[in-house]
């Protein structure tokens, strides 16, 4: 008996991240921490099995080796399937050619082999460094209530903001008569969320088509949506409504944690429905003894200094006399007595010395020029001296 999977997704998590700096040196941005226990990757594959779809194809590229040991068989996703599951898809070497993925839509060229495996009617092509919940399985009856080759997610952003998206043109209907990849004087602010359905058959046709195109640049915005209008191909947009967060910048990422401090509609983490799940390890709660202000805790480690507005990830220890506000700290983190850290984002495996002082308040960080928005930024695995200070705005990776 054949056997088929009738929505295969795919989920492209090879990203370098150079807009996240110090914190992607190592690693690929889908495996950056995030929400004291989390990693980014978590968000779409939480979505994938709460919508009922248990075959994802993650496609890795840029330093893949921790993404890789996170994702490993998929269990805390209950996506470790005997047939489907999740699987970890690199460039390979082939027969007759051997190259990096090119663009998004030549990496999913590259595993057409991997999706025919399962003989799948239709196609979810995700990205992976995105924050948000939703149910895949509405927009797939969507797509076929519309009989629709490509359903492209969308929400409504601000007009002055639009320029950074791709953008959505549609009728009353939904169905879309103009695609526009990031345009200078966009017609209207509905963005594309990167998140699409295609039915299998013409996904496959038209990855053929650019493949064989020489001036491609092999990228879904720019080339295969286009190709796919201009055909005449039915294509249809899918308005999301909930929260949604694009966290490819330090200011972006801090936004999002931060947003988990406050009351957002629709997005708890832990809600019974719609779990969002995570590979944290095993760990009692946090000792708190100090002063825990407006902030999450993960498990593990001590807090018996301040800690004010933050977001503290597991096995964090935080001395008595120190101090955290308006903080990421991402997990398995010493802050000495004495410490002050003010405005920042902190990688892993990070010891601050005694009395050293990291950043400046936020209402003084703001205001300076940086290409993090004042964040200062710490990457994974430096140590800062006793009394060491790194000003507000920086980006260090290495010990200080």
């Amino acid at each position: 008996m054949l056997r088929k999977k009738e929505c295969v997704a795919m989920l492209l998590a090879g990203g370098q991240g150079s807009r996240l700096y110090a914190l992607t040196n190592n690693i690929a941005k889908p495996a950056v921490s995030f929400g004291a226990k989390y990693r980014i990757i978590d968000f779409p594959l939480s979505n994938c099995i709460n919508s009922g779809i248990d075959t994802v194809g993650v496609l890795t590229q840029y330093q893949p080796l921790v993404l890789n040991e996170y994702v490993g068989n998929g269990q805390p996703w209950d996506l470790d399937r005997t047939f489907g599951g999740v699987h970890i898809l690199s460039p390979y070497e082939a027969k007759t050619d051997t190259s990096w993925y090119k663009g998004t839509a030549n990496a999913i060229y590259q595993n057409i082999r991997f999706m025919k495996m399962y003989d799948p009617e239709y196609v979810l092509i995700l990205s992976g460094d995105h924050i948000y919940k939703m149910d895949y399985d509405k927009m797939l009856q969507a797509h076929k209530a519309a009989k629709a080759d490509c359903t492209i997610a969308c929400m409504e952003v601000p007009l002055n903001e639009a320029s950074r998206f791709g953008i959505l043109n549609t009728k009353r209907d939904g169905s879309i008569y103009e695609f526009e990849e990031k345009p200078e004087n966009p017609k209207s602010n509905l963005a594309s969320m990167g998140i699409y359905i295609f039915t299998a058959s013409k996904l496959f046709k038209y990855l053929e088509l650019d493949e064989a195109n020489p001036q491609s640049e092999n990228d879904f915005g720019k080339n295969v949506l286009p190709a796919m209008l201009d055909a005449g191909e039915k294509m249809y947009s899918y308005r999301f409504e909930g929260y949604w967060k694009d966290v490819g910048t330090i200011t972006s990422l801090w936004e999002a944690n931060m947003d988990l401090l406050g009351v957002i509609p629709n997005f708890q983490l832990n809600d019974r429905d719609r779990v969002v799940h995570s590979r944290s390890p095993l760990a009692p709660p946090a000792f708190v003894e100090g002063e825990v202000v407006n902030s999450i805790v993960a498990t593990g480690g001590e807090i018996e200094g301040k800690v004010v507005n933050s977001v503290i990830g597991t096995n964090c220890v935080i001395e008595k006399g120190a101090e955290v506000t308006d903080c990421v700290l991402m997990g398995n983190i010493v802050v000495k007595s004495g410490a002050k850290i003010n405005y920042a984002i902190i990688d892993e495996e990070v010891t601050i010395g005694e009395n050293a002082v990291i950043g400046a308040p936020k209402t003084e960080a703001c205001n300076i020029e940086s290409k993090t928005g004042g964040i200062t930024v710490l990457g994974r695995g430096i140590t800062v001296s006793k009394k060491g200070k790194i000003a507000a705005g920086e980006i260090v990776d290495k010990s200080v």
